[in-house]
């Protein structure tokens, strides 16, 4: 027994579902059953090749004794001089190495700029919501997380008149965050989309924040456009990194780019904050942040990160061509990052509606998951999908979403497993809407 009480209130906002769902998935596997991994964007999970060239560089990196010491706390100085030139060749603001600030992945970066604003201090973001900003968003603030709609509607940009009436009516709202290209959604969004951002966060003094992670993964001729070329003389933070780019996940190395930390002295507060909050923690991880500019001014890096989005963008045709025609769906064409957000027409489901297992140990599983209490018909759809055909994918209401649907991804290499995969979904979903 503890005399107090530990945790804060909403610190059960804290959830995961996109890697909870795997330990359902895992008990189907320990039965002697192959599983499709749809549920998280680790290229590496789906067999992606890491160039000889680039792991020859992490060889000597790793051979060379410096790289076993602290960097700066800021991160490594050569690194930081390097990604503030790479915004710097392009138009909009200009930044210089002092105003980048490493993190042990882009989740630490994140939960530490949640961390140190005051609880009332809210920042608004997209819905459907990726789940580490929006539980982290909503644990410091001892409540349900804020959000703006995303229209499935249309392509799945924001609901521009939601977010600006939210804020108008809501002191609280001190940010606005943008995921672009979005995630889990896979849209790139317009620079009029982003200039609308600008604007609003000019007209009721906000902070700026883009979940950039994703800007050099587009493809089917979309580009993203940054924050950095928009923003103009608006406070800002980009949030970057390297874990889907190179692809590196496992290195936990991100980055935060300060924009115009002098337009508000409430801003500078929070950026040197967050600067010594990390100077607090020495450094973050060394290896990753050496790699950075050797890997990306490599000659092969262009080309090389040019064929995988070709790549990305040829299996989201596929997808196209697999699903755009299924009936009770509202389906989008992805033109960034690797996901696809598929949402039912919510008419059509009901809690009768299953797919057929065969196993009768995967029954009696199921059968024990779907006696959760008010459960979303999306979660229904997707553990039955589980059950019957060994697909993993994550419901829509569990990124903070009144919509019913299911993330995919599109990180499978092998074009004849992506094809059977997206055709086994397509027809699961045309038989669980008949079923009942």
């Amino acid at each position: 027994m503890i005399r107090q009480i530990l945790l804060a209130p909403g610190a059960d906002e804290l959830n995961y579902e996109i890697r909870g769902i795997v330990k359902k998935a895992k008990i189907i596997e320990s039965l002697g059953f192959e599983i499709t991994w749809e549920n998280i964007g680790d290229p590496i999970q789906k067999s992606n090749t890491i160039p000889v060239w680039m792991k020859d560089i992490v060889k000597e990196l790793v051979s060379d004794d410096k790289t076993y010491g602290y960097s700066d706390s800021k991160g490594m100085l050569k690194t930081r001089q390097y990604l503030a030139g790479l915004n710097n060749k392009r138009e909009g603001v200009q930044i210089s190495e002092e105003d980048i600030l490493f993190f042990n992945g882009l989740g630490d970066a994140i939960a530490k700029l949640y961390q140190f604003l005051i609880p009332t201090a809210r920042i608004i973001g997209p819905s459907p919501a990726y789940s580490t900003h929006s539980s982290a968003e909503a644990a410091h603030a001892n409540t349900f997380p804020i959000t703006y709609r995303l229209d499935p509607d249309n392509s799945w940009y924001p609901d521009m008149d939601d977010l600006y009436n939210k804020v108008k009516y809501n002191p609280n709202i001190v940010g606005l965050l943008i995921i672009n290209p979005d995630n889990p959604t896979g849209m790139v969004y317009p620079r009029e989309v982003l200039e609308r951002f600008v604007a609003i966060a000019r007209e009721f003094n906000l902070l700026l924040i883009a979940d950039e992670i994703y800007q050099n993964i587009t493809y089917n001729g979309h580009e993203a456009i940054t924050l950095s070329e928009v923003i103009g003389d608006l406070p800002g933070i980009s949030l970057k990194g390297i874990s889907k780019e190179f692809p590196w996940p496992g290195s936990r190395c991100g980055w935060m780019e300060f924009y115009n930390k002098n337009a508000s002295e409430e801003f500078n507060k929070l950026c040197t904050t967050l600067e010594n909050a990390k100077m607090i923690e020495v450094c973050s991880t060394m290896l990753p942040q050496l790699a950075i500019p050797k890997i990306m001014s490599h000659p092969e890096y262009v080309p090389y990160r040019k064929n995988a989005n070709e790549r990305i963008g040829k299996r989201s045709q596929i997808m196209e061509e697999v699903l755009s025609d299924v009936p009770g769906i509202k389906f989008n064409k992805t033109k960034g990052a690797f996901y696809n957000t598929i949402v039912f027409d919510e008419s059509m489901l009901n809690e009768r509606q299953y797919l057929p297992v065969e196993d009768v140990r995967v029954k009696g599983y199921l059968a024990q998951w779907l006696n959760e209490d008010e459960m979303p018909h999306d979660k229904r759809f997707v553990y039955n999908l589980l059950a019957s055909e060994g697909i993993c994918v994550v419901p829509v209401s569990s990124f903070c979403s009144n919509l019913r649907g299911f993330r995919v991804t599109l990180l499978e290499e092998d074009e004849d497993k992506f094809r059977d995969t997206f055709t086994r979904i397509a027809n699961s979903i045309r038989f669980y809407l008949k079923s009942a």
